[in-house]
């Protein structure tokens, strides 16, 4: 074990002492370092460096070349401004090293003159190019550092409007290690990490890591402190999530389910083909949870048209096997209805034992509940709900809804679980009489990464179908980069050609029985977002491209009867073409639909163009999906790129943790302290598998942490309740 309380500094001691007990920092600082949500001196301390400069390796001025991208350290020798063409202010600087001259260049930033004041240093990073033989460097990145002589010059994230510069903070940052680590009568840093762990990993203690990422010696020593103090943020997260899924293992009761039940078998036993590897392998984690007196908390990850549902039967019928009852909640209408009419296909002629009478059996019932369910239906619903004589209920919110309650409710099934708040799905849990805990499966078809999977939903178990059943035909997607808004100047669509053979391929598709869905991201028309409305592309295709076909439309603003009528027609085969927004995102499973236009696609994330692709593809006739639009910026068209390249949803979620960060994951949990300063789930996903590992093993062996309490200590310090509660998904 590390340095203990009693002989050292913890971090509530640096969260207890404020900036203004710093040498230097006045009611002035204080108030530009809260803007930066800086408030305490471990809030300074883990105010980490952005980037360094390595004076061992920096550029010279006189060796830059033309096209060269540098970062050089330099001392500022005048700067002046004047106005230029169109009103614009250019603001110059010449700046030197002892190597030679540069010239920065500014436009439109004045306050750059007084930035940029004689004598000053400061680190420049741009592209360099020569005007009249004199090299120069436009609009570059420059941080203010002061006079810097060490060989490793750590470069803070800083404000030049609020007046927080890189050095003010490197030298409150050196004035907290020197009382706390390095100076002569520091106690150094409490070092919460077992002995076994700093071994096994090769960590260097507290005190070196935040001595080696602020004041470093070499950029090894910057990497080698990193990777101490990015394990810490990412074992404290998996540490408390570890520790609330353990709880709830030890103190909720759960239901042991029969496993082998005749409903089970029966059921597997007579499907028309033949499971995948991935559903065998998913139904037999999940069967393992049911068998134990310990409530399932399980995430179900699968892609488009992987199977989920079938592995959700599967597990709703060992709850019924067992006299007890399955509830399947799902975000939408459209949904909760197809996965009704899907769920009572799969178990039509199935019987269950009578327990009203001697050796007698009645048809499974299943039921939908939901928000259109007429108010004589509702009421007998409930009542055999009660009763215990519906079996599986399948249903929207309305399934949590006052007065519905279960029998006994022995499996809850949550899909598209991201949809729901904690308090819906925690309240599905509650609906039943009997005191024991219902076993939870929440199911997503938005793959996530790995190590999201394991930092988000840490606190469930994961289970993958990483395969799609035999006869799913491969989609083909095309990427057609034109405007996708069709009112686009004719000068605009000159180089449309793709576009019209696009639309000619379409109505051939349908000439040969086919249906099309045309998705467009907003209902009305938006000058500012300049997206394709749903209404204007409807009456355009109608006169237009698609003219003499069969078309529809579908968008949120719709009576629900308006939805259902159209989603009838279009599922009855008398429109061609359904034109919607994103809520067909979700659900819609046609057979017959085998194209998928989506316009101003570069304005899609990665998940959503994947969803949308997932509504073709589900028949025997070959599917294309055609990406129209421009994209405006790198990320936009990378994302385009990898949806033309892969159909796989686990790659593409990858690629989108790559291009988004981590930020879009971790985005909804609340702010504070908690969050992730240094630790990267894109560049750090080996830590997040170590992270959990060790968090696993030091709760299995210390479940209430007695024997680790400085760990304990700065949980409570880093997740308070609240954000505790929030990371708990299931």
């Amino acid at each position: 074990m590390g340095r203990t309380a009693s002989d050292g500094v913890d971090l509530a001691r640096l969260v207890a002492l404020p900036v203004d007990a710093l040498n230097g920092v006045g009611p002035k600082k204080s108030k530009a370092l809260a803007k930066a949500e800086i408030f305490s001196c471990l809030d300074l301390l883990t105010h980490y460096p952005r980037r360094y400069l390595d004076r061992t390796k920096e550029a010279r001025i006189v060796e830059l070349v033309a096209g060269d991208e540098a970062s050089v350290l330099v001392t500022v020798n005048n700067t002046s401004s004047r106005r230029v063409r169109g009103g614009k202010v250019m603001v110059s600087s010449t700046v030197s090293d002892g190597s030679g001259s540069l010239k920065l260049t500014f436009f439109n930033q004045r306050w750059r003159e007084r930035q940029l004041t004689p004598g000053r240093q400061a680190v420049v990073f741009g592209k360099v190019d020569f005007f009249r033989g004199q090299r120069q460097m436009t609009n570059p990145v420059v941080d203010l550092v002061g006079d810097k002589t060490g060989r490793i010059i750590p470069v803070y994230p800083q404000s030049d409007k609020s007046g927080l510069h890189s050095w003010d903070i490197a030298e409150w940052v050196a004035e907290i290690l020197r009382r706390t680590v390095t100076g002569q009568a520091a106690r150094g840093l409490v070092d919460p990490l077992p002995e076994y762990l700093l071994d096994e990993h090769d960590f260097v203690t507290r005190d070196a890591a935040f001595c080696g990422i602020h004041q470093p010696e070499s950029m090894a020593e910057v990497m080698i402190a990193r990777k101490r103090l990015v394990f810490d943020e990412l074992f404290r997260l998996q540490l408390a999530l570890v520790l609330r899924k353990r709880a709830i293992e030890r103190t909720e009761t759960g239901v042991a389910h029969v496993t082998d039940g005749p409903l089970l078998t029966g059921f597997t036993g007579r499907l028309p083909f033949e499971l995948t590897r991935a559903q065998r392998r998913t139904i037999d984690e999940i069967l393992a949870d049911l068998a134990k007196p310990i409530p399932m908390h399980r995430l179900l990850q699968g892609d488009v048209g992987a199977g989920k549902t079938l592995v959700a039967v599967a597990a709703m019928l060992a709850a019924v096997d067992g006299g007890h009852q399955g509830a399947l909640m799902a975000p939408t209408e459209v949904l909760a209805e197809q996965h009704f009419a899907g769920i009572r296909r799969l178990l039509d002629g199935l019987t269950v034992e009578d327990r009203t009478s001697l050796l007698a059996e009645r048809p499974l019932r299943v039921e939908l509940l939901s928000n259109r369910v007429t108010a004589s239906e509702r009421k007998r619903i409930l009542g055999q709900l009660i009763t215990g004589e519906v079996d599986l209920a399948v249903g929207t919110h309305a399934l949590i809804q006052e007065h519905v309650m279960f029998s006994s409710l022995g499996v809850v099934v949550i899909d598209e679980q991201h949809r729901f708040g904690v308090e819906q799905r925690a309240a599905l849990r509650d609906r039943s009489y009997e005191e024991a805990t219902p076993d939870v499966l929440v199911m997503t078809a938005t793959p996530i990464p790995r190590t999201a999977a394991m930092t988000v939903y840490g606190d469930l178990d994961v289970s993958v179908l990483d395969e799609l059943p035999p006869g799913r035909t491969p989609i083909t997607t095309r990427w057609v980069a034109v405007p996708g808004n069709l009112d686009q100047a004719p000068e605009a669509l000159d180089a449309a050609a793709d576009l019209e053979a696009m639309w000619a391929e379409i109505r051939g598709q349908i000439n040969e029985g086919r249906q099309a869905y045309v998705v467009c991201p907003l209902i009305d028309e938006s000058e500012k977002l300049e997206v394709a409305s749903a209404e204007t592309t409807f009456e355009r295709l109608r006169q237009v491209e698609l003219d003499g076909l069969q078309l529809g439309l579908l968008h949120g603003r719709l009576t629900p009867a308006e939805k259902d009528q159209t989603m009838d027609l279009f599922r009855s085969g008398h429109l061609d073409v359904l034109v919607a927004t994103t809520v067909i995102e979700v659900g819609v499973d046609i057979a017959n639909a085998t194209v998928m236009v989506i316009l101003d696609a570069g304005r899609f994330g990665i998940a959503q163009l994947h969803q949308l692709r997932g509504r073709v593809g589900r028949g025997a006739h070959v599917s294309t999906c055609w990406l129209v639009g421009e994209a405006t910026t790198e990320d936009a068209e990378a994302r385009l790129q990898a949806l033309v390249e892969s159909t796989d949803g686990f790659a593409l979620a990858e690629i989108d943790l790559d291009l988004r960060g981590e930020g879009t994951i971790l985005g909804e949990r609340q702010k504070g302290r908690n969050d992730l300063k240094l630790a990267s789930l894109r560049r750090d996903r080996k830590v997040v598998e170590q992270a959990r590992r060790a968090a696993i093993d030091v709760v299995d062996a210390d479940p209430g942490l007695e024997s680790h309490p400085q760990l304990a200590a700065e949980l409570q310090l880093f997740l308070d309740e609240a954000d505790a509660e929030f990371l708990l998904k299931g």
